[in-house]
């Protein structure tokens, strides 16, 4: 009697919970079939158990372990050509989600419907960021933040802040003089390093010199990023990833608040200098001082009284620190890897790298003083439009990131066949490369044309509407933007007239080969180690999975001094 006592009081809930899980999961499997049966795009091979994991297995199975998963999608885009969209099913490990590749329909979701970011997205991007940001903040929330932040982004500031990036290059240029008659080299390891103290710099105004000696917050980030993924479940379900994510995600929240007061209590001193006036005592030097100022003046307004003893609002340092976060992730990363694609394309189109150059002669002269004229006269950055274009066309062909949304009840999305998609209890991917070459809208969409930007509208290059969006459209598009244009702009300027950089992958393998162990020599020897494929669509320097797509192998490269009489005859 006491064990059927015992067994219903156990039993029971444990019975119960079973019975709900698979009720969850049995409406679940039933709303995808009843999508699929509606018409809704999807690849074969879809199954009640599995949704489209094995599908995906399938297809990441024929790269290299590390590519960007989205490399696995060519053959499923060209499959859906007729709608550019379709539904892949990541049961029981995702949320189901619409992969679009049509500028209509990324508009509908975009901007149209201006879809929420997905709600689980803020747990993904906790580790980097440490909580609510733009990237996942949705409604007043996003608006308010969105509104603070804009002024340090606006075009005039950060033509302010081009010393101050020229600064930052100049390191960068020392360190590939370095280089120069030695081994092979990471360019992404320097390239990261200086976006690194770019970043800080322009947005936190704190000068990490970490080009020369990397830096506790460079370390702690780069440490998270290599403890996170966020979609391969090898990663996320290392027991380790945890406590190692929270230790690094401490020392960086430790560091940015510290700083985040240190600027607090520079401009309260600054204020009182001047007896409290509401006039700003100097010019914000970064983005967060900017916001910094407009939240001492509500403050001051509301309680001009109590100015000299205000303290930063707990619940304000809080989120401010996680879009500092935001902003060093984003602005590191995505970054980084734009300027490594955009040296791999130089290299690789001799004769645009050879227009760019002449475009720095006319505007700079010969001389070795670019970065001199830049901090005199910030301006000359919006004449190289040739330099610019080709930042567009690198942007264009290797976007370090794509978009996701969560769809809604009552909101539908309409495919090129007209098929009406509700969005309820999906996500939505807005694939960038994909829209990038769509050969629909994209005369040449594989050619590296950088023309695409300096032709008129009418003209077949012209690109199409909203059919480029590296920093998303709509908006909530990339508050950065200009910075990193900026940024990318500045270290063409002032490198590719002295340096010839050139990728390096052959020595890289072979040095790879030859310092394979002995163990891993006797397994490759018996056929019990598989020989990964080492190129995507044939590019050596494929993307890969980690956060901004970052160059195979951190770009192994050579660089070498340009020959003065080649240059100057």
């Amino acid at each position: 009697m006491a064990l059927s006592r015992l067994f219903i009081t156990i039993g029971t809930p444990i019975i119960s919970a079973v019975i709900y899980v698979l009720s969850i999961g049995y409406r679940h499997r039933l709303r995808i079939s009843r999508l699929r049966k509606q018409g809704v795009a999807m690849p074969a091979g879809w199954s009640w158990w599995f949704g489209h994991l094995r599908v995906l297995d399938e297809k990441l199975s024929r790269l290299p372990p590390d590519a960007n998963v989205y490399m696995a999608m060519e053959d499923l885009v060209s499959d859906h050509a007729a709608t550019e969209v379709f539904l892949m099913d990541y049961w029981p490990v995702f949320q189901p989600v619409l992969m679009i590749f049509g500028p209509e329909l990324a508009v509908q979701a975009s901007i149209r419907h201006d879809l929420p970011k997905p709600h689980d997205q803020q747990e993904s991007f906790r580790p980097v960021v440490g909580g609510p940001s733009l990237i996942t903040m949705n409604n007043e929330q996003w608006r308010m933040w969105r509104s603070l932040l804009s002024p340090g982004f606006s075009a005039s500031h950060m033509l302010s802040l081009v010393p101050t990036i020229v600064d930052a290059i100049d390191v960068f240029c020392e360190r590939l003089r370095k280089h120069v008659g030695g081994g092979v080299f990471s360019l992404d390891d320097m390239a990261t390093r200086l976006a690194m103290d770019v970043i800080t710099r322009t947005t936190l105004d704190t000068d990490l010199d970490n080009q020369r000696s990397e830096h506790k917050l460079s370390h702690a980030l780069n440490t998270i990023l290599n403890w996170h993924s966020f979609w391969d479940p090898r990663i996320l379900l290392n027991p380790l990833r945890i406590p190692v994510q929270w230790y690094y995600g401490r020392v960086t929240a430790l560091f940015i608040r510290q700083e985040l007061q240190k600027r607090f209590e520079e401009m309260k001193t600054d204020r009182a200098t001047i007896g409290g006036t509401l006039g700003r005592a100097r010019k914000a030097k970064s983005v967060i001082a900017l916001a910094l100022e407009e939240y001492i003046t509500m403050k001051h307004e509301t309680n001009k009284e109590a100015f000299d003893s205000m303290e930063l609002d707990k619940d304000f340092a809080q989120i401010a620190a996680n879009q500092i976060r935001l902003f060093i992730f984003a602005g590191n990363d995505s970054t980084a890897t734009t300027i490594v694609y955009t040296y791999h394309m130089l290299f690789q189109h001799p004769s645009v790298l050879a227009k760019v150059r002449e475009e720095h002669d006319a505007i700079f002269g010969r001389g070795p003083d670019a970065g001199d004229r830049l901090r005199d006269n910030p301006v000359l950055i919006n004449l190289c439009r040739y330099t610019l274009a080709v930042v567009k066309e690198t942007l264009r062909l290797y976007p370090p990131a794509s978009s996701i949304r969560e769809g809604l009840t009552g909101v539908s999305l309409t495919d090129r066949e007209g098929n009406v998609i509700p969005t309820e209890h999906l996500n939505a991917t807005i694939m960038h490369r994909y829209v990038h070459v769509n050969k629909r809208i994209w005369p040449r969409p594989m050619e590296f044309l950088p023309e695409r930007w300096l032709v008129e509208p009418g003209h077949e290059l012209h690109p199409p509407s909203g059919g480029y969006r590296p920093f998303e459209l709509g908006p909530r598009n990339c508050i950065g933007q200009t910075l990193v244009l900026n940024e990318l702009r500045i270290a063409l300027i002032m490198t590719v007239r002295e340096f010839s950089i050139r990728p390096a992958y052959d020595e890289w393998d072979a040095m790879k080969l030859a310092n394979e162990s002995l163990y891993g020599k006797l397994l490759r020897q018996l056929g019990l180690r598989k020989s990964h494929c080492k190129t995507v669509l044939g590019e050596r320097a494929y993307q890969t999975s980690r956060a901004g797509a970052h160059a195979a192998d951190g770009y192994p490269c050579r660089v070498s001094l340009l020959k003065a009489e080649a240059h100057c005859c």
